[in-house]
């Protein structure tokens, strides 16, 4: 009952000037109790792609990306 919506490897596409440049898949996304949504990504090590897709999707969608 904490969570809700709970979904597995959502898709964010990144787009600069109407260009599909790639597409970031989230491992898990939800809403809290309290109405945040969550987006999260279990990671074992930060790639430079990674990287790199992170800080477009946090700059093109209104999002954080927790990284567990």
């Amino acid at each position: 009952g904490h969570i809700k919506y709970l979904e597995l490897q959502v898709p964010f596409v990144i787009t600069i000037n109407g260009v599909k440049i790639c597409k970031y898949l989230a491992d898990f996304t939800y809403t809290d109790d309290k109405g945040i949504y969550h987006v999260e990504d279990v990671k074992g090590m930060r790639t430079p792609i990674y990287k790199l897709k992170k800080k477009m999707v946090e700059a093109s969608y209104p999002i954080h990306i927790e990284e567990v």
